[in-house]
């Protein structure tokens, strides 16, 4: 069982010949003794011989594609360099309870253990299962938790300093990074929560930890280490830049676009220029405790 911001994913195989582990990322990730929110079955098949079902609806412009036939959302993962058979597909119900990860069967070696989950369909599943249920928002971000406990979000795309801020934090007392990439953005218990992901950067940072959101920094280049005061509007189109977004599904969207202008009334939103050394650790940290 893997629990990533608080939602419970279940993999299981009926077939006793198909070895299970989790890749060194989602190992952190590991739980026992919870009740899932998601049941995943998992079994080889021959997949040559696999229709495509129903209508597709998004080109990823990578390995994967998403069709959808009635209730049910059928993602299709294919590499050139294994010729033009998928070698992994995966059929899930619209509520997102249960799905069906389906293994090419002549790319499975015998003994071999594998993760069924394999990047990126873990993460895609995540995604459409927090867009399409309206349970959250994952960013592009680094996450950082002070000695206080509260939450520090720093959004960027590639190139924009979220592994270099992560890395610049790593050895402050007290401090946790949550992630150097990726983050989950939730309202449970009635507070704006931020989670860490497996889903890492360069520096490798994948904590199962949160903590509750008390400011977003929207990162960009800067010859000196300043913060600048956003609007909502400023901020939610820096936000719609750095977040996954399910642009094919209208529910999804207006969900998401919901929850992104309740995150940037809710806590304060700036714009970080900064210098890549130690001393924009210690300004900001002095600018928290003011």
């Amino acid at each position: 069982m893997i629990r990533i911001a608080d939602i419970n994913t279940i993999v299981v195989s009926p077939d006793a010949s198909l070895l299970i582990k989790a890749d060194a990322s989602t190992g952190r990730f590991l739980v026992q003794g919870l009740e899932p929110h998601i049941k995943i079955e998992v079994r080889p098949a021959d997949l040559s011989v696999h229709p495509v079902p129903g209508k597709m609806l998004f080109d990823s412009g990578g390995i994967w594609k998403l069709y959808q036939e009635d209730d049910l959302y059928t993602f299709r993962l294919q590499s050139d360099t294994l010729g033009t058979v998928p070698y992994k597909i995966a059929r899930v119900r619209k509520d997102f309870e249960k799905a069906e990860v389906l293994i090419h069967r002549a790319y499975l070696k015998p003994g071999q253990a594998v993760y069924p989950l394999e990047y990126p369909l873990d993460e895609v599943l995540f995604i459409h299962h927090l867009g399409c249920l309206g349970k959250g928002v994952e960013v592009h971000a680094c996450g950082v938790v002070d000695p206080q406990g509260k939450g520090h979000l720093f959004l960027g795309q590639s190139g924009a300093g979220k592994t270099t801020l992560a890395r610049l934090w790593e050895n402050e007392p007290g401090v946790l990074v949550l992630s150097d990439d990726r983050i989950a953005l939730r309202r449970t218990d009635g507070k704006l929560w931020m989670y860490g992901t497996p889903w890492h950067g360069e520096a490798n940072f994948s904590s199962p930890a949160r903590a509750p959101l008390a400011d977003v920094c929207f990162l960009v280049k800067g010859a000196e280490n300043r913060l600048l005061q956003k609007g909502v509007t400023e901020s939610i189109g820096c936000f719609i830049a750095a977040s996954f977004i399910l642009f094919y599904s209208r529910e999804a969207v207006d969900f998401t676009m919901g929850f992104l202008e309740d995150v940037v009334k809710a806590v304060p939103c700036y714009e970080l220029g900064f210098l890549p050394d130690t001393r924009v650790v210690k300004w900001l940290q002095n600018k928290y405790a003011g």
